[in-house]
This record gives C-alpha cells, sequence and structure tokens, in this order.
C-alpha cells in the first residue's frame, strides 16, 4: 500500500509593487501581475491612509487610471498634472516612493500632494482646484517653443472641473491646437457630490444609452447610408464633423476645439492602456472622457464617499484588506484638513466649524433674509445642516470661489444677509472679489466666515490659512474679527448679521477652547477688544485661537513669579486703540500672538497704531508665522515650531523681560 504525501500548498506569489519603480517596470508585467498590482496599490493606500491619515476616496477610484497611464507614459520625461493632487497616492507609489510611503503627511515625510522635492515625476506643488490644464498648457507651450518631444497629460476631476479657470484653460488650449491630453475623470464628485448644470451635462453624456450605443459605430454608419452619406460627403468634411457632434457625446468639448474620446470605463485598465496608447500619438488638444467610482476597493468608501473623501490617523494598522470583511472604521474627516485635534479632557467639545454651522443656521430661523453659500464644502464648513433644513436659501456654487463672493454681494445689494463660508487658503482666489464686488458697493453687508484659518496639519503649505489677514486688512469697510472660544463666536455671528458693512470671521479647524471669561466683561462692539485677566510685567495680546494659548501661558509664568495680563484683540480691523494705547503704557512688553503671517498681520497692526499713536512701539515684539511656508506636520507641532503655543509664548516673554 502506497503512502500518501500531503499535496504541497503553492506558494504566494512574489508581490508585485516592491519591484515596480519606473515606467518600463509597468509597461512590462503582464496581465496577472498587472492585477495584483492594482489589488497591492490599493491594500497599501487603505493600510497607509487608515494609519496616517489622508484623501482615501479619491485615490482608491483613480488606481486603475494611474496604472495605465504610467504603462503609456514614461512620467521621468512626460509630464503629468494632477488636478488638486488629492489622487496622488497610487502615482508616489509607482514613482519611487514605495519604501517611505509609510510617513505619509507625517513631519518629514512624504507630502500628501505632489511635491517635486520628493520626485522629478512631479512637475508642480499642488492642492487647490482647477488648475491643472493652465499648468498643462502652460509645460505643453514650452516643449513647443523649446521643441522638446514630449506629451503633456492633465488629470481632472468632474468637481475641478466646475471651477472657472478650467474653463479658461480649455478655452485658450483648444484655440492654440497645441498636443495636450486632458483626462476627464468623471466619478460624479467632488468632496461633496457635484452641482451646477455641467454636472447634469456630464450626467447625460454618461447615462444616454443612443450615445452609448452611436460613439463607436456613428462615424462609419453615416459615411455608408444611401444618398445621405454620399451627400454628406459631397458637403464636405466640416458637414460631416457637424453632423458627428449633433450625435456623439462631449460635443461641449468639442466646441471648444477638443477632440473627445468617451466616455469609457476608468478601471479596465487594458481598455484605458490601448486608448491612451493611440492618444499618445495624436496631435493637438485631446479629452478622453473616463468615469470611476469613487472608493472603489473599500466597501464604506464605496457606499459614502463625501465622508471617506478624507480621513484621520488610526493608533494601529487596519486588520484586514479592504473589502475583505468589516474593514476598521477610520475616524471621519473631510477635504482639506484631515487631523482631529488632540482630546480634551471632559466632553469633547464641539470644533469651531460645528459651532459656526449651528449658528447660521439659527439665525436663519430667526431671519429669513440669512443665506447661505459655499463652494463645493457643505459638509466641511458644517453647512450641510442648513443645506437640509433650508435648502431654498442654500446656494453651493462648485469649486467657484469667486463666483460665490460676487454672487453673495449681489444677493446683499438686492437685501439679503448672505453668509460666505470659505476655508481660509480657498478664499486667496477671491480677493478681489471681496474688494470690488463687495467692499466696493455701498450696500453689501456680506458675511465671510474663514474656516481653517491659521495652521491646519497634514495638508501643508497648499492649506494653511496663513494669509487672510494680511490679505484682508488693507481693504476699506472691512471688518476684521477672530473669536477666543465657541460662545465668542455664536456671539460675532451675530454681531455680522446686524452690520451694514461686510465682515469676516476667521476661525481655526479644532476644537473650540474655553469658555474664556473675561477678568473685566466687555460688551462686543466693532473695534473693541477685552483684558482677560491683569498682570504686572508684560501683556500677552492674543487674536483669535492664540487667546487660549496665551491665558495657559500666563499661568505657566504664574507659577515662575511672573505676572502677566491677557488681552483678547477680538478684532484685527478696526483695531481697538484705546486698549493699544493702555496695554503698552503699563508694561514692559506687549507681545502680540496670533496664528497669521505676520506681515502686514495682526501684529502689524498693532504697530501701526502704536506708530499712530506716538507711543513707544519698541515696548511691542510680534509672533506669528514667519516669512515662508509652513510644511505638514501635527497641528500642535506646527504651533510649537513656530512658538505660539503657551510654553513658547511663556518662554518668549521671559526672553524679552530678561
Amino acid at each position: 500500500m502506497s503512502e500518501k504525501h500531503p499535496t504541497p500548498k503553492a506558494e504566494a506569489p512574489e508581490p508585485v509593487l516592491p519591484r515596480v519603480r519606473s515606467h518600463a517596470e509597468v509597461a512590462a508585467l503582464d496581465a496577472d501581475a498587472l492585477g495584483r498590482l492594482v489589488g497591492e496599490i490599493r491594500a497599501r493606500i487603505c493600510e497607509t491612509v487608515l494609519e496616517r491619515g489622508g484623501h482615501l476616496a479619491s485615490s482608491l477610484g483613480a488606481v486603475e487610471l494611474t496604472v495605465a497611464l504610467h504603462r503609456v507614459f514614461d512620467f521621468a520625461r512626460d509630464r503629468l498634472v494632477l488636478d488638486v493632487g488629492h489622487q496622488c497616492y497610487a502615482h508616489k507609489l509607482l514613482t519611487g516612493r514605495a519604501d517611505a510611503f509609510g510617513t505619509l503627511r507625517t513631519r518629514g515625510g512624504l507630502s500628501g500632494f505632489p511635491n517635486p522635492a520628493e520626485s522629478p515625476a512631479d512637475p508642480f506643488v499642488v492642492g487647490h482646484a482647477s488648475t491643472a490644464i493652465s499648468t498643462a498648457l502652460g509645460l505643453a507651450l514650452a516643449d513647443k517653443l523649446a521643441g522638446r518631444e514630449r506629451r503633456v497629460v492633465a488629470v481632472i476631476g468632474d468637481g475641478a472641473l466646475t471651477g472657472g479657470l478650467s474653463f479658461e484653460a480649455l478655452n485658450h488650449a483648444g484655440d492654440l491646437g497645441v498636443n495636450l491630453l486632458v483626462v476627464l475623470n468623471d466619478n460624479e464628485m467632488a468632496i461633496s457630490r457635484t452641482v451646477g448644470a455641467l454636472a447634469g451635462y456630464l450626467s447625460r453624456v454618461r447615462a444616454e444609452p443612443l450615445y452609448r450605443g452611436l460613439k463607436s459605430e456613428t462615424a462609419h454608419l453615416l459615411e455608408k447610408l444611401p444618398l445621405v452619406g454620399h451627400a454628406l460627403e459631397r458637403a464636405g468634411e466640416r458637414t460631416l464633423e457637424l453632423a458627428r457632434r449633433a450625435l456623439l457625446p462631449g460635443g461641449l468639448f468639442t466646441d471648444l476645439g477638443f477632440r473627445y474620446y468617451g466616455p469609457m470605463n476608468g478601471h479596465d485598465v487594458p481598455a484605458l492602456e490601448a486608448q491612451l496608447a493611440r492618444l499618445a500619438k495624436a496631435e493637438g488638444p485631446l479629452l478622453l472622457h473616463v468615469v470611476t467610482e469613487k472608493g472603489r476597493g473599500h466597501a464604506d468608501a464605496r457606499a459614502d464617499p463625501a465622508r471617506f473623501h478624507g480621513v484621520s490617523p488610526r493608533a494601529e494598522a487596519p486588520d484586514a484588506g479592504p473589502e475583505a470583511g468589516p474593514a476598521p472604521a477610520p475616524r471621519l474627516a473631510d477635504a482639506s484638513e484631515i487631523e482631529i485635534p488632540e482630546a480634551v479632557d471632559g466632553p469633547a467639545r464641539p470644533t469651531y466649524s460645528e459651532v459656526f454651522g449651528d449658528h447660521a443656521l439659527a439665525a436663519a430661523r430667526r431671519d429669513e433674509r440669512v443665506v447661505a453659500l459655499t463652494a463645493a464644502m457643505p459638509i466641511g464648513t458644517c453647512l450641510d445642516r442648513f443645506e437640509r433644513e433650508l435648502p431654498k436659501r442654500f446656494f453651493d456654487v462648485g469649486i467657484c470661489e469667486p463666483h460665490a463672493v460676487a454672487l453673495a454681494g449681489a444677493l446683499a445689494s438686492s437685501g439679503l444677509r448672505p453668509i460666505v463660508a470659505l476655508y481660509s487658503t480657498f478664499l486667496q482666489r477671491a480677493v478681489d472679489q471681496v474688494f470690488h464686488d463687495v467692499c466696493l458697493q455701498p450696500a453689501s453687508p456680506v458675511v465671510l466666515a474663514i474656516d481653517r484659518a491659521g495652521l491646519v496639519a497634514a495638508d501643508g503649505p497648499t492649506h494653511h490659512g496663513a494669509f487672510d489677514i494680511s490679505l484682508l486688512r488693507p481693504i476699506p469697510r472691512l471688518v476684521l474679527m477672530a473669536p477666543r472660544d465657541g460662545g465668542s463666536l455664536g456671539r460675532m455671528l451675530d454681531l455680522a448679521l446686524s452690520l451694514d458693512v461686510p465682515s469676516a470671521i476667521r476661525y481655526p479647524r479644532d476644537r473650540t477652547a474655553g469658555p474664556i471669561q473675561a477678568a473685566e466683561p466687555r460688551e462686543l462692539a466693532v473695534g473693541t477688544g477685552e483684558v482677560l485677566r491683569r498682570g504686572k510685567k508684560a501683556t500677552i495680546f492674543a487674536y483669535g485661537a492664540c487667546v487660549a494659548e496665551a491665558m495657559e501661558a500666563a499661568e505657566l509664568l504664574e507659577a515662575e513669579g511672573v505676572s502677566v495680563a491677557v488681552a483678547d484683540a477680538r478684532f484685527a480691523k478696526p483695531l481697538d486703540a484705546e486698549l493699544v494705547k493702555e496695554l503698552v503704557a503699563s508694561h514692559r512688553l506687549v507681545l502680540t500672538a496670533e496664528d497669521g503671517a505676520l506681515a502686514g498681520g495682526f501684529g502689524a497692526a498693532v504697530l501701526e497704531c502704536a506708530a499712530g499713536q506716538g507711543l513707544d512701539a519698541r515696548r511691542i515684539r510680534c509672533v506669528g508665522l514667519p516669512d515662508r511656508f509652513a510644511e505638514h506636520a501635527t497641528r500642535r507641532e506646527l504651533v510649537a515650531e513656530f512658538g505660539l503655543d503657551a510654553a513658547g509664548l511663556a518662554r518668549r516673554v521671559l526672553e524679552e523681560i530678561a
């Protein structure tokens, strides 16, 4: 009787991702290895993002598209411009950064966005929407002038395509006729679902059976039709082209001078590769429309891609791969600020954004003139409840911050009380509208709710809200204020809605401080600050989120026998000139503290005010963000780096009075 031997288990195939670092290596993979590569990329993205935080759903949806692009193009030579760049994780993994991918969004580690300092495969630092086509067009024009033979590819989502800058670039590129490939990654989402007429147009292109059925056969069929085909042929190519446009999708882009291809499945790597290979040899402006699924490969991210657009870090990595049973639920965040602030003692306090959303809705319930606007950020700005309860008084304009502000100016001139909620970093796009369409107008009580003001952690220099004070302070008639805690944010919003001039309230992506009580409570009136505690040797004169750190710094100094006062400016414009005079006259040192750029910021306003009153400005020192871009790290790390935490402020006081 023969002895039975157990059948040996098949060895697991060797992982593909560790041996793929260049275009040649990706292009050489066979079908089996290619499929495994896609799965490994998804698993690595899930594992790292759930550990470190980052943009999950958007990166998962672009894996096959990214792999196909790297199969056809060599981005060591060719150029790839990703709009926003929050879908760049697969690109990083395929361009020699897989070993460092575990450092994603940590201090000194890989950026969450494209960054030329990491790889020549990233031509630009990016992080804002709707810029890719303009940038790619510039690269294509430069190549044409220099006689360089390389391809330039811009990948833009349907959300970013709602931005006006995208259409300015499409208009120009179509007119110039240079070699440029625009890939429209259409997943029906920006962060929340894409809004506007363009979204409806793309939806019809995706869904219309006539388009799908005739897409590949129409041109051939037209030329074969008896009489009609010959008539069209005799009428010339222009007439035939008009007939194609009437029956084929993508007429909008065709009319702008692009040759349109699609829509096609953005998760079919062989089909994508074949189409991209054809387009790599074509001339002129080209647009490939691919349809993808945001969050693909992770069950929860697929089910709710808006909530899983970004996730916060976890203490531990997940135990299971994507869609391998219930995945450990990450803590949820939103588009541009992924870090959840550190835990606090007792029940978690609400974020400033949550307090704003509650008060905006309460104000709208009281006053039917109140309307709310945002630019593709209803969840991030916490206006989603406002949208659900008062949809006719809520306007999501898509990724069009200038339009949001200009629209608000017109609404205000018509008797309404518009609140425009924008992230500080994106408000920068609309500064001209703040000047021209709001502040320059005689009746414009627009309220700008500036979210994510100051340091916003792991998204890095493209997303820090460093410049809003400096950009807005010179504009006449505009009232600038910042709350020290949740209660003062609510009072400031009520005050802003009562004014007949435009105003702006800035607040961080953080949990609310406080409540911080004043030693001598003072009515909240425009241009009035407030003394929170008295002291003898120095004053920390703080603005907004820095007030809580100033109060803690005063406690640290008190323990060292140093008596320090703390004052809350409340307003950067108009500044409380009488309070500045009092503080400078009664203390050896006035230390201003702000989580914004020092150049032209709150501290500069205090210095100007003191000089204007003939006070001794030598007693004033300013702490804030220096004249350089802050990199990515946690908010606590960044606050400490710039000396804006309690320990840093206390240390600076001791240095100055020594």
